[in-house]
């Protein structure tokens, strides 16, 4: 039982704490190229488009179900942001029953592909088999991006090892005080895990992209699965597999809010832990390590994190079963007790919380005396 319980705590605080760690010292070598974590768009000046280069034409793929409300904004955004290249927009309705197709039928140059309901998977695929552009960046529906968006994911790409460039995404619970405390949670695990990006790609690339805003090359994608659950981590992934770099490049932003009910973010948890599982089926490759260049870090930040839940059982049980015995190990059982009791009534609180806020949500404005009257 001590070597259960030793060995589930030396994971748990390496994947945690080791892995920073050996990724900070690692980036900081004083013999890596320059290029990495440090992309051409980083070496322009702000607001400048580096008009005399050639900048290689883009395909924006967006794939959308029923968000009429959003798409009109979103393809004004993509359309107005300066860029010096040739660019088109393609959004694929995926089975939308909400108009739309209809809604972007005001936009010149826009191409709309109206889909049966087959997943954004499928999607994704039919947006990049109908695409011109050389360079793929795909958008969702729901953020925005910065001035220099497209610049800035276009840029890195004059380095040939670079297959891919992942922006970064700017959550509302980054910038603003207060809110719920999911909201603020989800800002401190986002702002832990860009680190962790930006260090990844200095050292030779990131394991995934953020999918909210990325661009690949075309020539290295490959049509997805049906039901893949996380794109933005296969699509780059296969890229890297083929020997290329995704890059981290944080001048090129998306903006968007986080959310504020536990009920979602505990399902997008779900979903984007069964996306790990399932990428290990559809690319058995990544645990190579003759085959993936970024095996290391590939094992330490994504299998890692498969293997924390069950190295945490493994302390709580290791830890009872050696409380009677020893009173380091009953300490140590003490303290998970609490902690997860804690973690308990945080959320039965934020629970509780939520109730009022969806009852507002609901209850109808009411109506004063003086309007009545009137």
């Amino acid at each position: 039982m001590e070597t259960l319980f030793w060995v589930s705590a030396f994971v748990i605080g390496y994947v945690y704490a080791g892995y920073p760690l050996l990724l900070a010292l690692w980036s900081a070598l004083p013999w890596l190229p320059p290029s990495g974590g440090r992309s051409a768009a980083s070496r322009l000046p702000s607001g400048s488009h580096g008009i005399d280069r050639r900048w290689p034409a883009l395909s924006i793929i967006v794939a959308a179900r029923n968000e009429a409300a959003r798409l009109p904004a979103r393809v004004a955004n993509l359309l107005n942001i300066p860029y010096p290249g040739p660019r088109e927009v393609i959004v694929v309705s995926d089975g939308s029953t909400d108009g739309s197709v209809e809604c972007l039928a005001a936009f010149e140059g826009v191409r709309v592909l109206d889909l049966p309901a087959g997943g954004k998977p499928l999607a994704l695929n039919a947006g990049v088999a109908a695409a011109t552009g050389e360079i793929l960046v795909f958008a969702d529906a729901r953020q925005q991006f910065c001035e220099d968006a497209l610049v800035a994911l276009a840029a890195p790409f004059e380095d040939e090892t670079v297959g891919g460039v992942t922006g970064e995404l700017i959550l509302d619970c980054e910038t603003s005080d207060g809110g719920s405390t999911i909201g603020e949670g989800v800002g401190l695990y986002w702002t832990y895990e860009k680190w962790l990006r930006r260090k990844e790609s200095a050292v030779w690339s990131t394991l995934g992209a953020t999918g909210a805003i990325y661009a690949l090359r075309r020539t290295v994608w490959q049509p997805l699965p049906a039901g893949t659950l996380l794109d933005d981590v296969l699509a780059p992934m296969r890229a890297v597999l083929s020997g290329y770099r995704i890059v981290f490049e944080e001048r090129a932003r998306a903006f968007d809010r986080a959310s504020p009910d536990a009920r979602v973010e505990a399902r997008r948890k779900t979903r984007t832990l069964a996306g790990n599982y399932q990428i290990l089926a559809q690319e058995p490759r990544l645990l190579l390590p003759i085959v993936n260049p970024v095996w290391l870090q590939y094992g330490s930040h994504k299998i890692g994190r498969l293997l924390v839940p069950w190295a945490l059982i493994g302390v709580f049980l290791a830890s009872a079963a050696l409380a009677p015995a020893n009173v380091w190990f009953a300490a140590a059982l003490i303290a998970q007790v609490a902690f997860y009791a804690l973690a308990l009534l945080g959320a039965w609180l934020e629970a509780h919380e939520e109730r009022p806020r969806r009852f507002e949500e609901r209850r109808p404005a009411p109506v004063h005396e003086r309007s009545v009257r009137s």
